[in-house]
């Protein structure tokens, strides 16, 4: 083993791995690689404990009066950072419901990580390189390294402030914080995340793209413009939405009137029910209703047409009606079955106003007509906190629900919910799709081929918005233990992309996956690196790998929902078993590998894009965004405009003539 260390050593082969990663460690030590074992925070605290208490009582001695030093001192009688010596910081906001969770997720990792820890030879092999810079780490939190050690480590696989590529937001110290004596110089953590919400709102700096295109309409509640647009724009919608029932309704035709089904409900679901309505189900209103929609909807095509850009009165579309009152008649249409009267006439403007409005509004047919939205709460994951909403006053409420939160500061993002999805046997899921970036500067990713399908364990259903029926997350299908929906389903819900394409064979749309999802995906992915990537902290040896959430709609386009930094790796079925393990073993001959063989395999990554000098660069072609009946016409793919995002900034200082 000594000898085995003293190799690794020499050969730059020590690396650390925090968190339940038991591929990485033994494909790392296949490799001929030595772990630096990360100590227990138990017992490191213990000794951090004891050390203190040491030092407090030799400085009595001598009668020094320093402080106490902020190095762990290491049995050899050196002061060596540790990996684990960083300040302990409590992140805005503190509250117990946060912690507990924060807790339970250290406790999680904990006991897989310490289910992987042996009295081996790997052991011995890491007590006698503890004193020495690990070359390599794979972790799943930079905060809780060292920062003074961080930087000394060739490669790790997380880059800093990646918080820009996460459609929810996170809070954390400002940037040279310090707590307890420790030491936070260089930490990349700071109070005001702007998230992928805001990033990609810059996406016509870099790519002649409509962000509308590829990503739902998203708001960050806390910043008071964007709040307002939200209100603006969920009042449009209801407007919208409104014609739509309309034309469904004429000639009395049922419209999502299915009868919903029993609900099994667990604690922390989350119903939207209808409110209460004087009119019984069916009662026609009156008649103005839908000429003020169509006043609206009229409104908002000219201030698309930009024909409102000379004026400086405010928008017709917040001020033509009386917005409380509308939206109260369009709860009771939309929930509640009330009837419209509609006239000949009206019914040819309906059409005509939804078609040009399909021209302008790319999301118009995923929008559906019940006008749902989603939350999301900041600094939580795996789907914890999200809800659905379908009145514009539950979703204020739940905003304005925080007190005392910084200025500036998002506590919530809210997203239009796409209502009508693509659905295997009557069931919503979703995709996890892999990609890694090994460089920003330049921008280089690569695409994992294989990804996995995550189903919903009940049927899908606009009329009841449990988790059970739409969200995808494995950590809360896992809390239903019903069967599947359909027996068809698998029953640990998930799907590998192989099955699904043999889905879509069956379908008649054996070509949509290669076709329109896939480029559709490379393209969504693409576009959020370069609206991030002067904010994430790039640094050379590091890499990360990525999983981003696609929902595909009914006309088998893509459909960002998030993008997830260090996605997790526990296989929740046979298939992510799999997947999970090849992920993990083509990472490693990516980033390790092929530094020294370039011509090493890579398993199922491809490049993806690899910038070239003064922001051009090359890509895989993407498909065009155009309104097309649901699977029945695929586009044919067309290459990617070159970005435009430059900065063409210099910075210095005047020199004075001698």
């Amino acid at each position: 083993g000594r000898l085995s260390s003293l190799v690794s050593l020499q050969e730059k082969k020590i690396f650390t791995v925090q968190g339940p990663y038991p591929i990485i460690r033994r494909l790392l030590r296949a490799r001929g690689w030595v772990e630096r074992k990360l100590p227990r925070k138990d017992t490191q605290q213990k000794q951090q404990t004891g050390c203190q208490k040491k030092q407090q009582l030799e400085k009595r001695a001598s009668g020094g009066g320093d402080e106490l030093g902020e190095a762990v001192l290491n049995p050899r009688g050196g002061a060596q950072p540790s990996l684990g010596a960083t300040a302990v910081h409590h992140p805005w906001p503190d509250n117990k419901e946060s912690k507990g969770e924060g807790e339970d997720e250290d406790k999680e990792d904990d006991k897989e990580q310490c289910n992987e820890d042996s009295n081996d030879i790997h052991a011995l092999m890491s007590f006698l390189v503890q004193d020495e810079v690990p070359n390599f780490l794979w972790t799943t939190r930079l905060s809780t390294i060292d920062p003074e050690l961080l930087q000394k480590i060739e490669m790790v696989n997380r880059y800093p402030r990646v918080q820009a590529l996460s459609t929810k937001v996170e809070h954390g110290l400002r940037q040279g914080g310090t707590r307890a004596g420790g030491v936070q110089q260089g930490l990349t953590n700071f109070s005001k995340q702007e998230g992928l919400c805001q990033s990609l709102q810059k996406l016509s700096w870099f790519e002649q793209v409509d962000l509308n295109t590829f990503f739902p309409r998203c708001y960050r509640l806390g910043i008071m413009e964007e709040q307002e647009a939200f209100i603006e724009d969920f009042r449009l919608t209801a407007a919208r939405s409104l014609l739509k029932l309309a034309l469904e309704k004429l000639g009395d035709r049922p419209v999502g009137t299915e009868q919903p089904p029993k609900s099994d409900k667990v604690p922390g679901d989350h119903v939207s029910h209808p409110m209460p309505s004087t009119a019984r189900p069916g009662s026609i209103l009156y008649p103005q209703l839908v000429e003020e929609a169509l006043e609206v909807c009229e409104q908002h095509l000219g201030v698309l047409g930009h024909q409102d850009i000379d004026r400086n009165t405010p928008s017709p579309c917040r001020t033509c009606i009386a917005w409380d009152r509308f939206l109260q008649e369009y709860y009771r249409v939309a929930h509640e079955g009330a009837g419209l009267a509609l006239n000949g006439e009206q019914q040819k403007q309906c059409q005509d106003l939804l078609q040009r409005l399909g021209e302008q509004l790319p999301q118009l047919g995923i929008e559906g007509n019940l006008n749902i939205w989603i939350l999301k709460p900041s600094a939580k994951s795996r789907g914890r906190g999200i809800v659905c909403a379908t009145r514009l006053e539950e979703v204020l409420q739940l905003a304005r629900s925080r007190t005392g939160t910084p200025a500036g500061v998002c506590e919530w993002v809210v997203q239009k919910y796409v209502e009508r999805p693509l659905t295997i046997f009557d069931t919503k899921f979703d995709i996890r799709q892999w990609f890694v970036v090994t460089d920003w500067k330049p921008l280089t990713v690569w695409f994992y081929r294989d990804c996995y399908l995550r189903f919903c364990s009940r049927p899908f259903s606009l009329r009841h918005l449990e988790p059970a029926r739409h969200l995808c997350n494995v950590s809360i299908q896992k809390r239903y233990k019903t069967s599947p929906p359909d027996p068809r389903v698998p029953c640990d819900r998930i799907w590998s992309n192989k099955h699904f394409q043999e889905y879509l064979a069956q379908l008649g749309q054996a070509d949509a996956w290669h076709r329109v999802m896939v480029p559709g995906m490379k393209a969504a992915i693409l576009n959020a690196l370069r609206c991030t990537r002067d904010k994430v902290g790039s640094r050379k040896g590091c890499f990360e790998l990525f999983g981003a959430d696609f929902l595909i709609g009914e006309d088998c386009q893509p459909w960002l929902l998030e993008v997830n930094s260090c996605p997790t790796m526990s296989p929740s079925s046979a298939v992510t078993r799999q997947l999970c393990a090849n992920v993990q073993r083509d990472t490693l001959c990516l980033v390790l590998d092929r530094k020294d063989k370039p011509t090493c395999s890579i398993g199922a990554f491809e490049l993806l894009y690899k910038e070239v000098s003064w922001g051009l660069g090359t890509a895989t072609p993407q498909a065009p965004r155009a309104p097309s009946p649901p699977c029945v016409s695929l586009q044919a793919a067309v290459t990617t405009c070159l970005p435009v995002g430059l900065n063409l900034m210099v910075e210095g200082c005047s020199l004075r003539k001698p």
